[in-house]
């Protein structure tokens, strides 16, 4: 593609994209479906934020329930990504509107190891890996 220019990749076939997107080194471990996902992003921050994707937080000055309707809005974004990309705004970007705490939820607790947008270092990673494998055993006892 000759580097990553989201003008470029909405305009191209989206099958022509997918298959760029699988060849070695591929976007993603599930290159077929994200390629899908990331042109339809493309088209979507085209169409309502002029191919400017910071425009999603600073358009208007959103409260922090606009801003996570606005991420819900996006392709393949559901309530707990959203909130994910919210938390991951505000703590590692500085892109704290009114409400943006309560709406990102204990995603946004302060030291919390929860998600991506705890990630900062090696360290907090391991952190993060350990308390999402500490939930998915209690999830599992619970289920018993």
């Amino acid at each position: 593609m000759d580097g990553f220019d989201i003008a470029k990749i909405a305009a191209m076939p989206v099958e022509e994209f997918v298959e760029l997107s699988v060849r070695p080194p591929a976007i993603h471990r599930y290159g077929g479906s994200m390629a899908r996902r990331v042109h339809a992003l493309a088209h979507h921050i085209l169409d309502n934020y002029d191919g400017k994707a910071d425009k999603i937080w600073k358009s208007g000055k959103p409260t922090g329930a606009e801003l996570l309707k606005r991420v819900q809005a996006l392709p393949g974004y559901g309530e707990q990504k959203a909130k994910i990309l919210v938390a991951l705004l505000g703590k590692q970007f500085n892109v704290r509107p009114d409400g943006w705490r309560e709406a990102a939820g204990a995603y946004s607790d302060e030291g919390s190891r929860r998600s991506i947008a705890d990630v900062t270092s090696a360290e907090s990673l391991a952190e993060v890996r350990a308390f999402k494998k500490a939930a998915k055993a209690a999830a599992k006892a619970e289920a018993k």
